[in-house]
């Protein structure tokens, strides 16, 4: 029998899941963080005026660009949900998903944890997680974060706003997990809302 395919989602799956997922476990997958360091020129942004959509990059590699020492210090791991998908749709998701991603992430093998009554356990012990690699031409690499906020206030693309994008995910994480304290997310999120029209 096959492994079963499951999916970790960071971002825009978190509350919109994959096609064909028949069950799903919210964890965390560790070493990482989170950032809108990925340029979005086909989803949220246009070639023109390319948008910011998150990806997660190794912890390591991230504190080691020039401007992360002022960067928010969140703990070097991203909360999410992990999906299983049906195994008789698999070649299908796993098509979809490349052709979704293909703007500069790459797919990688990876434990999703969680916490029950105070233990940290293993809840899949391997999902596939794309991530935006430094070497790849859609990272941005570390910006000013109002400099962050006043492009994804402006910028759209074929799916919409960019900063509905990131409302969504603000949301979607306050909603899910209430107990995580994701400062870099929640500091974004209230930039791009002060930029709002009164």
């Amino acid at each position: 029998m096959s492994r079963p395919y499951w999916v970790f989602g960071y971002g825009s799956l978190i509350w919109k899941p994959p096609p064909h997922a028949i069950e799903q476990k919210s964890g965390y997958v560790k070493g990482v963080v989170r950032r809108f360091a990925q340029s979005s020129i086909d989803h949220r942004g246009t070639p023109e005026a390319p948008g910011r959509v998150v990806t997660v990059i190794q912890a390591a590699d991230w504190h080691t660009l020039a401007g992360t020492s002022s960067d928010v210090q969140d703990e070097d791991f991203v909360w999410g949900v992990a999906y299983r998908i049906d195994p008789e749709k698999e070649v299908e998701v796993r098509a979809y998903l490349e052709h979704r991603e293909q703007n500069g992430y790459t797919p990688h093998d990876v434990k999703v944890y969680s916490v029950t009554d105070d233990r940290e356990t293993v809840v899949v012990d391997q999902a596939v997680i794309w991530i935006g690699q430094l070497s790849n031409p859609a990272f941005v690499g570390y910006e000013d974060p109002q400099t962050v906020a006043s492009m994804i206030a402006r910028r759209s693309g074929p799916s919409g706003p960019n900063k509905e994008y990131l409302f969504n995910l603000a949301h979607a994480v306050r909603e899910l997990y209430p107990h995580v304290k994701d400062d870099y997310l929640f500091d974004l999120e209230a930039r791009v809302r002060a930029l709002e029209p009164r």
